[in-house]
């Protein structure tokens, strides 16, 4: 004798297993996250929406090490991380400076374990920036140390330090979404500015909306 599920169950149950699909993902694999600031102009602009990918840079230790295609973090990755003074906050940075390297800074020059890095994502807006220097700075282990590319409008690890290894969420992979947005947005929090801003997308998707950024890979 066969017993049939009731259409409202079958909506119910499908219900779940998507809501718990959806939670597994956005806790262990990918993480929506917006870009507030300049600091990383004009590789991400204010206003990009971003898909992180949580799982590269995984669990490192035990037998599912040895089955998951984890990877290094290597120079170079963008990578959103918790904000060390303040881990309810999430940065998005370049990282730069990996464990027991010595990096400085001179001019518009880096310098790791005293050779010259070669960068081409970088944007420098101050010309008195150049005559600067900031370091050396000792990368202690289990640390890492991320700047932004826009060298000159970034609170990064020159001014507040490094970043633990377990505060890092994982590697910027692709842009979803692009909204011109203010400047000082992420300033505006109370319930009538997100009013605003919800008002401001549904008036003007279609012509803020940065078109040619969408799906572009974060490099």
């Amino acid at each position: 004798m066969e017993f049939k599920k009731s259409t409202t169950r079958e909506y119910f149950e499908s219900i779940v297993i998507t809501a718990i699909i959806a939670l597994f993902a956005t806790t262990f694999v990918i993480q929506a996250f917006k870009i507030p600031t300049g600091s990383m102009e004009s590789n991400l602009l204010i206003g990009d929406h971003l898909l992180v990918n949580k799982f590269v840079y995984g669990y490192r230790s035990g037998w599912l090490s040895k089955l998951l295609p984890y990877k290094d973090l290597k120079r170079g990755d963008v990578i959103v991380f918790k904000y060390p003074h303040n881990p309810e906050v999430a940065y998005v940075k370049r990282l730069i400076g990996l464990p027991g390297e010595k990096v400085e800074m001179v001019g518009h020059t880096i310098y790791i374990n005293g050779q010259p890095l070669k960068e081409d994502y970088t944007q420098y807006i101050d010309p008195g920036s150049a005559f600067e220097r900031y370091g050396p700075y000792q990368v202690p282990e289990g640390n890492y140390f991320a700047m932004g590319d826009n060298r000159d409008n970034s609170q990064d690890s020159r001014f507040w330090g490094f970043v633990p290894r377990d505060h890092i969420i994982g590697k910027a992979l692709v842009i979803y979404w692009s909204y011109e947005t203010p400047r000082d947005e992420y300033l505006q929090t109370s319930v009538s500015d997100k009013a605003r801003q919800f008002g401001d997308v549904f008036l003007n998707f279609f012509t803020k909306t940065r078109w040619r950024r969408t799906l572009k890979i974060i490099r």
